[in-house]
C-alpha cells in the first residue's frame, strides 16, 4: 500500500461530468488499496470570474479581501469532489486550507507556505477516507486566508506530499506529460518520459505552463517524486497502464538524459522589460534601483547595465507583465530622483525565450548556436542571460512563434527522436 497525492488542474474540474471522472480515477487508486490525498483547483475559469467580479467593484481590490474571495473556488471544487465520491460508496472528506490547516505567511495573493499540520488528514487516511485538501490557499499566523498565487495548487500538492512523505505525487493536468516544448506551436514537439528536476526547474522558472515553479521547488528541496498525467484519459485504465504514460520528473542523471544537450525550448509572453536612462555609475546603484523593487514583493528576472559613457549607463531589467504598473509608479516617485537618472523607458512587446537541458553542461558552442539560429531567422537579441543548463534570451514578442520553431529544429527535438 502506497500514499499517493493527486492533484486535478482546473480543466480537470471543469463540469459536473469531469469531477464524476475525477471521483472514478480517484476510486480505482483506492480500491487497489491505496491511500489518497487529493488536491483540486478551482473549476476552469472560476477564479477568473470572481476575480472579474472583485475588480467590478474595485480598480485595485484589497489584497486580502481578494485572497478571501478567490479562495472560495477551490472551497467548491473540493466539497463536489467529496460528494462524487460519497456517491460512488468511497469514503471522502474535503477540507479548505485553514481548516487542516495549511499555514502561510501573509503576502496576500502570492503567499509562502510556511507548515502544514497533517494531523487530521493522516487520522483520515487510517481509517480509510480519500482526504481531499483545497490547493491554492492556506492561512496565515493572523487567522487570514492567503492564496499563493496562479498555479498555486501544484504547490500546494506537492506541499502536501512532501509533508506527508508520500511515495509519489501525481500530477493530472489536461496535457499527458512535458513536452521539448509547447505543441501548440510547434506541432512536432514530443513528450519527454523522463526529464531532470533541474530542467523541469529551469522550464517552469522560463514560462513552460504545465508545473508551477514553486511547486518544483518543493519537489527538489523535500525529493518528493512526481509524476505529469492526463486527467481526460479513460479513468478506469488499470493503474500500470496509467503510469507507464506522462512524464516522471527525477533526481537520477542517467546516460540517456545526458546524451541530449537540448531537451526542451521554454518561453514566456509575460514579459516587460524597463530601462532607467542615464544612471549614474558609481557603487551601490544597482541595490538602491533593485532593492525598492524586491521590497515591494516584485520578482527581477533578467538584468543588463550597459558600459559606461562619460559617467552614466543605461540599466534594464524584466518583471512580469502583471507587476508592470506598480513597478513603474515605484520607479517613477521613489528610484528615479533618489538614483538621478534620466528617465524611465519602457517596452512591453517582448517575449523571453530559452533553451534548457543537462547535456549543456559538457557540450560548447550550444549557446553560438542559438544566436546563431535567431540571426538567419533576422531576429534580433536584446538581452542574454545564462546558467549551467540554459541560455535565455529576450526578444520582440512578434518573433516568439518563429524563434521557437526555428530553435526546435535547430537542436534536433523532433517528434520522430527516440523519447526520453
Amino acid at each position: 500500500m502506497s500514499l499517493i497525492v493527486h492533484k486535478y488542474g482546473g480543466t480537470s474540474m471543469g463540469s459536473v461530468e469531469r469531477i464524476q471522472n475525477v471521483a472514478r480515477r480517484v476510486a480505482k487508486w483506492h480500491a487497489a488499496g491505496h491511500q489518497v490525498v487529493v488536491v483540486p483547483s478551482a473549476m476552469s475559469g472560476e477564479t477568473n470570474r470572481l476575480l472579474a467580479l472583485a475588480k467590478e467593484i474595485s480598480r485595485q481590490p484589497d489584497v486580502r479581501e481578494q485572497d478571501m474571495l478567490a479562495a472560495t473556488g477551490e472551497q467548491a471544487s473540493s466539497a463536489l469532489l467529496a460528494m462524487a465520491l460519497l456517491a460512488q460508496g468511497v469514503p471522502a472528506r474535503s477540507y479548505a486550507g485553514w481548516q487542516v490547516p495549511v499555514t502561510t505567511d501573509s503576502a496576500y495573493t502570492k503567499a509562502r507556505i510556511k507548515s502544514i499540520d497533517d494531523t487530521r488528514i493522516r487520522a483520515d487516511l487510517e481509517v480509510g477516507r480519500v482526504v481531499i485538501v483545497t490547493g491554492f490557499q492556506g492561512i496565515d499566523d493572523g487567522g487570514n486566508i492567503t492564496t499563493l498565487g496562479r498555479g498555486g495548487s501544484d504547490t500546494s500538492a506537492v506541499a502536501v506530499a512532501a509533508s506527508l512523505k508520500a511515495d509519489e505525487c501525481l500530477i493530472y493536468t489536461d496535457v499527458d506529460g512535458v513536452y521539448t516544448t509547447d505543441p501548440r506551436v510547434v506541432p512536432e514537439a514530443r513528450r519527454m518520459s523522463v526529464v531532470s528536476f533541474e530542467e523541469m526547474l529551469e522550464m517552469a522558472s522560463l514560462g513552460s505552463k504545465v508545473l508551477q515553479i514553486r511547486s518544483v521547488e518543493f519537489a527538489g528541496k523535500y525529493h518528493v517524486p512526481v509524476r505529469v498525467l492526463s486527467s481526460l484519459t479513460d479513468p478506469l485504465v488499470p493503474l500500470e497502464e496509467e503510469m507507464a504514460s506522462g512524464t516522471l520528473i527525477t533526481f537520477e542523471e542517467d546516460q540517456k538524459m545526458e546524451s541530449a544537450v537540448v531537451s526542451g525550448i521554454a518561453f514566456s509572453r509575460d514579459e516587460s522589460k524597463i530601462t532607467l536612462v542615464a544612471v549614474p555609475d558609481k557603487p551601490g546603484v544597482a541595490y538602491s534601483i533593485l532593492g525598492p523593487v524586491a521590497a515591494a514583493n516584485i520578482d527581477i528576472d533578467m538584468i543588463v547595465q550597459n558600459q559606461s559613457i562619460r559617467g552614466t549607463t543605461d540599466f534594464s531589467f524584466t518583471v512580469n507583465r502583471n507587476d508592470l504598473v506598480r513597478t513603474q509608479a515605484l520607479l517613477n516617485g521613489q528610484i528615479l530622483p533618489a538614483v538621478g537618472a534620466r528617465e524611465v523607458v519602457v517596452d512591453e512587446k517582448v517575449c523571453k525565450v530559452s533553451i534548457v537541458g543537462i547535456g549543456m553542461r559538457n557540450h560548447v558552442g550550444v549557446a553560438s548556436l542559438m544566436f546563431r539560429t535567431l540571426s538567419e531567422e533576422g531576429i534580433n537579441i536584446q538581452m542574454i542571460s545564462t546558467s549551467e543548463i540554459k541560455t535565455s534570451v529576450v526578444i520582440n514578442d512578434k518573433y516568439m512563434e518563429l524563434a521557437v520553431r526555428a530553435l526546435h529544429k535547430a537542436f534536433g527535438l523532433d517528434q520522430d527522436k527516440s523519447q526520453g
